[in-house]
């Protein structure tokens, strides 16, 4: 099973995509991580992406879509969940060629949405650690010690953007780039609109459920 999950920043793509992809087996291709691991690697891809990201530049769609390709030929046939990824209906074109080429194709498509109010309060108050990348939440799932990472100890700090201003840009910018895709991928076979405002849980069981249909 291939799956698309996608929605505005704060809504849970990623804590919702890593638990859906556990339990089905299936691999989190996270676009963030996929860029830093390529630029590290320094692969083909990678490599061109740095020189764009030095240069203060976006990232091609090109480039995007083929860092995504290498990963989905390494997993060598086994499902995958797209976090981050698509984020402009270009990017979704392009993947849909790629996944034809290689004779594959996306079975659900998942838009999680919630009110701009639960996106905002959830992303300013998001804590990482700096050792070990845990995250934490100031209100939803606070460390016991104030500051410091339950796991490893490490100091939690706020990203910057994560800032209320920050915050603010990312969902216009979201707005102006990625919801398009909402029109382009509503009236496809396998779309489920799914209202992400709720506690985690009960976002998680209704999740699984539009994925098992």
């Amino acid at each position: 099973m291939n799956l698309i999950l996608f929605g505005p920043p704060g809504v849970g793509k990623g804590t919702q995509g890593e638990k859906i992809s556990s339990e089905y087996g299936l691999s989190h291709l996270a676009m963030g991580d996929i860029l830093r691991a390529a630029v590290r690697d320094q692969t083909e891809a990678g490599i061109r992406a740095k020189s764009f990201m030095d240069a203060g530049k976006l990232v091609p769609d090109t480039v995007v879509v083929s860092m995504i390709e290498d990963r989905i030929i390494a997993e060598d046939g086994k499902g995958f969940l797209l976090d981050g990824f698509p984020r402009n209906v270009a990017q979704a074109r392009a993947l849909d060629v790629m996944l034809s080429q290689h004779a594959l194709k996306i079975d659900r498509i998942v838009f999680m949405d919630a009110p701009e109010e639960n996106l905002i309060n959830r992303l300013s108050g998001r804590l990482i650690c700096r050792a070990c990348g845990f995250g934490f939440h100031r209100q939803y799932s606070p460390p016991l010690k104030s500051g410091w990472c339950d796991r490893c100890g490490g100091e939690l700090y706020q990203r910057d953007d994560d800032r209320e201003d920050v915050i603010a840009h990312r969902l216009e910018v979201y707005r102006e780039q990625t919801a398009p895709l909402l029109d382009f991928y509503q009236h496809q076979k396998g779309f489920f609109k799914l209202d992400a405002g709720g506690k985690m849980d009960a976002v998680f069981a209704a999740l699984k459920e539009a994925v098992s249909e």
